[in-house]
């Protein structure tokens, strides 16, 4: 490719002769890119198609140029740009760094941003040439968890540091809409608001872009975009499908389903195909961060993979939007959110089930410890879904024999029990979102 049409196309993304864009700030991932960067190691942004990742790394060339970071020392590289389409291989990312060297003649190590590498194959061999040599700080996005993973952890191990994103939050969220609760007392002074807001959260989600939308039906049709574009470009393109009326059959199941468990047989005879069609295509549906799986605890780990596990959606926004199922099932949506909030949180989430078939939402091991219990209930007005719940919490810290913490998630308000011997923490959801 040629020089001069290369930095053309440089030119568009990049700063180098116009202001930055006004972007929304997201301090959490802001602060950990820099913490990361001055170590020297590669930087790699993973996480689902548009949850944020490519307004992350403008807001820490923002950072950069504050620092006094000349901005001829910053390249941003859009390899999702459909000029480069026809030249997506190693060679590619040699004439980009020749030609952005040639016409802009960085006067230190250059800062290179690489947005959605993984089409590139074989990307990692060019990232490793320029760590070894040492000559640019080097960062990357991609939307593919297990390429990424195979790639860079084989070739690049010990020389980069990854970052998961996720779409908002619901703190970031409110954020996003003007409004910064960080005390209780903001919070009861705005409670109407807030939980006007959270119900507005739980309907379309928190892809940053949807947040911003003010029109319901766009945000709608914007939602079946991207669900249509992970399917296509991260999935069916990047494995070379030719089923796509399947794998999106499956993708709305799931989705469907979110906060349920599933089990693949039961899915292969719906769909009518193959168990190893439906085991390929769920873990590509994982590895494009669409859904996640938990299963079930146990010591033993041949004994948790033999298990069914529970399926999880990257936003609810999206699982609303292609399923006409969980609109109606408010405690699946209230799981789901607090499943999100914990994986941001915790390594390790489980879900349990007692010897008398009690099953607890979430349970929380942190090293060797069981840390945490929960369950979520929309409501324990009910005094029969009270009790419930508090003896699933109790009967699994007694068969575990351990010391979690129980804790129950719910719409209501906070407040303590003490049953049998043990105490319970019943929390509302929005204020355990906002400041636990």
């Amino acid at each position: 490719m040629e020089k001069e049409k290369i930095i053309e196309i440089l030119n568009e993304w990049n700063y180098w002769n116009r202001p930055l864009p006004f972007t929304y700030s997201r301090e959490k991932y802001e602060s950990e890119i820099d913490k990361k960067y001055k170590t020297g190691e590669i930087i790699f942004l993973k996480g689902v198609r548009r949850s944020g990742k490519s307004t992350i790394l403008i807001n820490h060339i923002k950072n950069l140029l504050n620092e006094g970071v000349a901005k001829e020392n910053i390249l941003f590289v859009n390899l999702e740009d459909p000029r480069f389409a026809p030249y997506l291989n190693l060679e590619l990312l040699e004439e980009i760094k020749n030609a952005y060297i040639y016409y802009l003649n960085p006067r230190s190590k250059p800062h290179i941003f690489l947005d959605e590498i993984q089409n590139i194959d074989e990307f990692e061999k060019w990232l490793l040439k320029e760590y070894e040599l040492k000559s640019s700080f080097l960062y990357a996005t991609g939307s593919n968890s297990k390429l990424l993973s195979k790639e860079i952890g084989s070739s690049l191990s010990g020389r980069y540091l990854d970052i998961l994103v996720y779409p908002l939050s619901f703190k970031e969220f409110l954020s996003f809409k003007g409004k910064r609760v960080s005390n209780e007392f903001e919070y009861i002074t705005n409670k109407l608001e807030i939980e006007r807001l959270f119900e507005e959260f739980m309907n379309y989600g928190g892809f940053p872009k949807i947040v911003l939308t003010e029109d319901s039906e766009t945000k709608k049709a914007e939602l079946k975009s991207y669900f249509d574009s992970i399917l296509l470009r991260d999935i069916v393109a990047r494995y070379k499908l030719d089923n796509f009326l399947k794998l999106e059959q499956l993708a709305i199941l799931l989705l469907s389903n979110i906060s349920n468990l599933v089990s693949n047989n039961k899915l292969k005879n719906i769909l009518q195909v193959s168990y190893e069609t439906i085991e390929k295509y769920f873990e590509y549906l994982q590895n494009a961060f669409l859904i996640f799986t938990v299963k079930k605890f146990d010591w033993s780990l041949k004994k948790q993979m033999a298990n069914a596990k529970k399926v999880y959606s990257i936003d609810i926004g999206l699982s609303k939007r292609v399923s006409f199922e969980v609109g109606k099932k408010k405690g699946d949506l209230l799981e789901n959110i607090v499943f999100l909030e914990l994986k941001r949180r915790y390594e390790e989430i489980f879900y349990y089930k007692t010897k008398e078939n009690y099953e607890v939402d979430f349970l929380i091991k942190e090293n060797e410890l069981l840390t945490h219990l929960i369950q979520v209930s929309v409501t324990l007005n009910d005094e029969k879904t009270l009790k419930r719940e508090i003896r699933s919490l109790i009967k699994a810290k007694q068969e575990l024999r351990c010391d979690a913490k129980l804790m129950i998630l719910t719409m209501d308000e906070s407040r303590k029990m003490n049953i049998e011997s043990e105490e319970v923490e019943i929390v509302n959801i929005i204020q355990w979102l906002l400041f636990s």
